[in-house]
């Protein structure tokens, strides 16, 4: 909502001395979102005046059609003889009234004008448009023209109000009084203590039997209704400069005098209005709900096709606009046009049911002035008052008559009434304000107060968001101001740290970001069709989601069961603005959906919900474990004086799960595996071993190619993702660090020869026993295949194995013999023989 200043002076008799700045400061205070106050005609400068054009001299020769023109300016130019001026724009002839800046003015942006040879002619000055004196759109694509009765001479920045400043408020839905000079007059009037000038105090006539017809079919959704018909508009009458110029700083566009006043007393009363030429306009206006199907074509062309939700207004032909959206074409205002000039205008005030607008605002994709204001709430008993300002406009501005019939229809309502203990703010806030401080700023708001201990609070129809007492609590305390607030730091209970799991959280992302890896959190919703993707089995568990009746995104309506969608798709962004070593991992929870789906119960806010209802709560929840996932692309290794570097690999995705792991201090189980997304031939199954059983947590390796051209992804991408919680409970807590022996260690190669098909692994689990409790570390250091040498589909294995006790010095006998014992099992479990 922009405010400019000057227009809110009408409502509140400001200080001369307060600034924009100054009503920002008490606003924001007050709890009002005041973004920014523009100054208009900051670095204007005059002289800028009103001038007459005499003549018009089309000048020949040209590329584009140029003017020279005469016009008189008085005596601003110091001598009264006429100004000479050359100008482009085609829209005014001689006898026109224009605004002209003479030599030595300064426009916005600092624009300095000087008398300047031009087109063979010299111009000393320039006849303005709205746009270079910042004015906005004024709708005449050209320079402006000013009614003909204006004084030559006059200063013109004094006649369009060129000086001024504007507040910009970001209105949160809470708040849709604000959306209008009068609710941001009685937050400035509340803020300041001064009295408010209230625009809707209107002595209004009461509804009789000569109005226009209407039936309204649907009280719920529109529970107010009048009309009021005005006749003997002048076709020639114009919007009057204050009228443009306090829409424009409003940021909107004239159009014409009737919809220029309907827009105008919505911007000051807060009440959508809209004017229907009654010569179009066919028998009884009605109010119900759309036949499926029906078609109306709105004030911006577009024909739509209605839905039987849909509130309408109708004629007798069918529907003629959207309830509190938007009107139709088939009953528009003519714009300006005097072949059709409207003469007889019905002005509609109406208050529509803020759900029903919202849903088919948002339906038919049509957000207007109108609906933004029902979606938050007007008004219903300004309804009356904003028609009569409407009509006394029209009769004023288009020398129109407001015909003595007056039609109003009003639902049966009754006030919103509270009860809330007169000490209530007092414990929301912690402070004591006392009942006197309470009563006097609910009564500011516009609530009537009875009470002693126990206040009975009738809230203003203008306040629809006042429903519970922790309402009247938070208007008591924002206007004795948020900033007098008591600043009071928690005290959690000793001894009330991170939780196990929080840890196992903090330590993998510090792991993986020591390793390298970034951070990337993504949204958790998916669409089901990157299951088809990721070439997800039919039947695979992981496609059964959890969908949101309400999602942000109809095309990611699920919950994700995995976290790689969501980081394969940072991952293809980010190559695709040109970062092509990229290795980010995300923690989070992913939802899986229990066996039997129950209907969450609706918690009371009276009370602690019991143990039981808390239990049925968590019963109507998805399963929500914690993974942990890691993609790779590019290089991992990056090229330059200390070598060649080299790409990631299948390899990386692993030691990324091994590291995961190693921060839970679990022993991870690594084998060839086969699932979903991963290549089958560089795939590993990642399983760890709980209460005994062993459980597969995890998959990691180098994508399959098909998922790769599916996804758009860098060729050779690698994944990794694991069940957190899972690891946590196969886990030994925090890892011990080891104990380091001040005994030299001995080092034992072994080369084995096995057949093609056993996984390195298996290998490595046998070494492992084998060596016993002196065996330190084992690694495999050479993959060596040669069939000439190995015969076919043999390999050789060559691992580093290295023998330290903790108490004393290895003998060679000692690690001899534990390197034996495990080439024996490993020979027993694998078929393995020594290499030559």
């Amino acid at each position: 909502m922009r405010v400019p200043l000057s227009w809110l002076r009408e409502y509140v008799d400001l200080p001369a001395t307060e600034t924009g700045r100054d009503v920002q400061a008490k606003l924001i205070s007050a709890g009002l979102e005041v973004e920014t106050v523009e100054h208009l005609g900051a670095d204007l400068k005059g002289p800028l005046v009103v001038g007459q054009v005499l003549t018009v001299e089309e000048l020949e020769g040209f590329k584009k059609p140029i003017r020279f023109c005469t016009v008189d300016v008085g005596q601003a130019n110091g001598t009264g003889e006429p100004q000479e001026i050359v100008c482009g724009a085609r829209n005014f002839a001689a006898g026109d009234k224009v605004v002209v800046v003479l030599p030595g003015a300064v426009l916005p942006g600092g624009f300095a004008i000087a008398a300047r040879k031009t087109y063979g002619k010299v111009s000393h000055g320039m006849i303005c448009s709205g746009d270079e004196l910042g004015m906005g759109d004024d709708g005449s694509n050209g320079i402006i023209v000013l009614p003909p009765e204006t004084e030559v001479g006059r200063d013109a920045i004094e006649l369009l109000e060129l000086v001024d400043e504007v507040l910009d408020i970001a209105v949160t839905p809470d708040r849709g009084y604000c959306l209008s000079m009068r609710g941001v007059a009685r937050e400035t009037a509340t803020a300041y203590g001064l009295p408010l000038r209230d625009p809707a105090l209107l002595d209004v006539p009461g509804p009789n039997a000569y109005g226009y017809p209407v039936e309204v079919l649907d009280p719920v959704g529109c529970d107010r209704f009048t009309a009021r018909t005005v006749t003997g508009l002048s076709p020639e009458a114009r919007s009057p400069i204050w009228l443009t110029r306090r829409l424009q700083k409003a940021g909107m566009r004239p159009v014409s005098l009737a919809v220029d006043v309907t827009n105008y007393v919505m911007l000051e009363l807060g009440q959508p209005l809209h004017a229907y030429d009654r010569s179009l306009v066919r028998g009884t206006i009605g109010v119900r709900r759309a036949e499926q199907g029906e078609k109306l074509t709105t004030l911006d062309g577009v024909r739509r096709t209605l839905d039987a939700e849909d509130l309408v207004i109708t004629d007798e032909r069918g529907p003629i606009g959207l309830a509190g959206v938007m009107g139709g074409a088939d009953t528009e205002i003519a714009d300006d046009d005097l072949d059709r000039a409207t003469s007889e205008v019905v002005v509609e005030a109406a208050h529509f049911d803020p759900v029903s607008v919202a849903r088919t605002a948002r339906r038919h994709k049509l957000s207007s002035e109108a609906s933004r204001r029902f979606e938050r709430g007007v008004d219903p008993q300004a309804a009356a008052a904003a028609a009569q300002r409407t009509v006394d406009l029209l009769v004023l501005l288009a020398g129109g008559t407001a015909e003595a019939g007056v039609t109003q229809f009003t639902a049966p309502s009754a006030p919103h009434t509270l009860t809330i203990p007169a000490d209530h703010p007092d414990k929301v806030a912690g402070v004591a304000y006392g009942r006197e401080t309470v009563v006097r700023r609910l009564q500011q708001v516009g609530c009537d107060v009875y009470g002693q201990d126990e206040l009975i609070v009738t809230v203003p129809s203008w306040r629809p968001d006042l429903t519970d007492p922790n309402d009247l609590a938070e208007e008591v305390i924002r206007l004795e101001g948020y900033e007098n607030l008591p600043i009071t730091l928690p005290r959690p209970p000793a001894g009330r740290g991170l939780t196990s799991r929080q840890r196992l959280h903090r330590r993998t992302g510090r792991a993986l970001a020591g390793a390298g890896y970034v951070e990337a959190p993504n949204y958790p919703f998916v669409g089901e069709q990157v299951f088809d993707q990721l070439g997800l089995d039919a039947d695979d568990p992981a496609r059964r989601v959890v969908k949101l009746t309400n999602p942000l995104n109809d095309e990611e309506p699920a919950l994700r069961t995995s976290l790689l969608p969501g980081l394969l798709g940072a991952l293809r962004r980010n190559d695709g603005r040109g970062s092509h070593d990229l290795a980010l991992f995300e923690t989070g929870l992913v939802f899986k959906p229990r066996g039997e789906q129950r209907a969450a119960v609706r918690l009371p806010v009276d009370r602690r919900p019991t143990d039981e209802e808390l239990a049925g709560l968590d019963a109507a929840l998805p399963d929500q474990p914690r993974h942990v996932a890691a993609v790779l692309a590019g290089a991992r290794e990056q090229a330059g004086w200390w070598g060649a570097g080299r790409p990631a690999d299948w390899a990386d995705a692993v030691e990324a799960a091994r590291t995961v792991a190693a921060e839970a201090g679990a022993e991870l189980v690594v084998r060839q595996g086969r699932y979903g997304p991963w290549h089958p031939g560089r795939c590993a199954e990642l399983a760890v071993t709980v209460d005994g059983t062993e459980r597969v947590i995890g998959h990691a390796g180098e994508l399959h190619p098909r998922v790769v051209k599916n996804l758009a992804l860098p060729a050779r991408t690698c994944a990794m993702e694991l069940d957190l919680d899972a690891l946590e409970q196969a886990g030994e807590g925090v890892p011990q660090a080891p104990g380091i022996s001040t005994f030299p260690v001995a080092t034992q190669d072994v080369a084995l020869v096995v057949d093609g098909s056993v996984p390195a692994a298996d290998v490595e689990a046998a070494l492992r026993e084998g060596a016993g409790e002196l065996l330190e570390s084992i690694r495999l250091f050479d993959v060596y295949e040669n069939a000439g040498q190995l015969g076919e589909g043999r390999k050789s294995l060559a691992y580093a194995l290295r023998f330290r006790a903790p108490d004393r010095t290895l003998t060679v006998d000692e690690a001899s013999a534990a390197r034996e014992s495990a080439v024996a099992l490993a020979g027993e479990r694998t078929g393995a023989t020594l290499r030559g």
